[in-house]
């Protein structure tokens, strides 16, 4: 059986309308989300300050870097987006440990260098979503691991406690603004 043929009085439904994008503020607006509320804001800004001048001031302290870019990537997604997967303290701690994990094992095989670190990002990333933790600086991690090959004895310790005091001035940070953090632990 064959469904009958429209006839010409049936209505035709209407294609949904396109914004108007030829008025001037029209075309100026923006889908970004909102700017954050000034206070909220300072607050962010001065808790990841404070975050990585630790972590820079650690470093100094023990002669041993400690504040490396994928840690400040990390005081970013905490501080100004807390309620995302990757900033939770399981993506955060647990990521960038994998993501080293994963370094450490291809120089193991290959030998520190860029092939290395490509395989390495790669292997963090399969790692950290398979561990339902994941976190994009952790992949980071994983790729200077890769290219330099540093000693695991220092640099592991060095990256849990750096990560450690990124969650605890985010949980501060959060505290003192009423923001909720962290959504879960584990």
């Amino acid at each position: 059986m064959t469904a009958p043929a429209p006839t010409a009085d049936a209505p035709e439904i209407a294609a949904p309308a396109l914004p108007d994008a030829t008025g001037p503020v029209r075309a100026l607006r923006s889908a970004a989300p909102p700017r954050p509320r000034p206070l909220v804001l300072l607050a962010a800004t001065t808790a990841i300050a404070l975050a990585l001048l630790l972590l820079a001031g650690t470093g100094v302290l023990i002669r041993h870097p400690v504040l490396i870019p994928p840690l400040a990537a990390s005081a970013a997604l905490i501080a100004g987006a807390p309620a995302l997967p990757l900033a939770q303290p399981r993506s955060v701690i647990g990521g960038h440990l994998l993501g080293a994990a994963a370094g450490f094992a291809v120089v193991a095989v290959a030998g520190p260098g860029v092939w290395s670190a490509a395989a390495a990002g790669a292997l963090a990333f399969g790692a950290t979503s398979l561990a339902r933790a994941p976190h994009s600086p952790g992949v980071a991690t994983s790729v200077i691991v890769g290219f330099q090959g540093p000693d695991p004895l220092p640099f592991l310790p060095l990256l849990v406690a750096a990560t450690v005091i990124l969650t605890t001035v985010g949980l501060c940070l959060h505290r003192l603004t009423g923001r909720r953090y962290p959504l879960y632990w584990w």
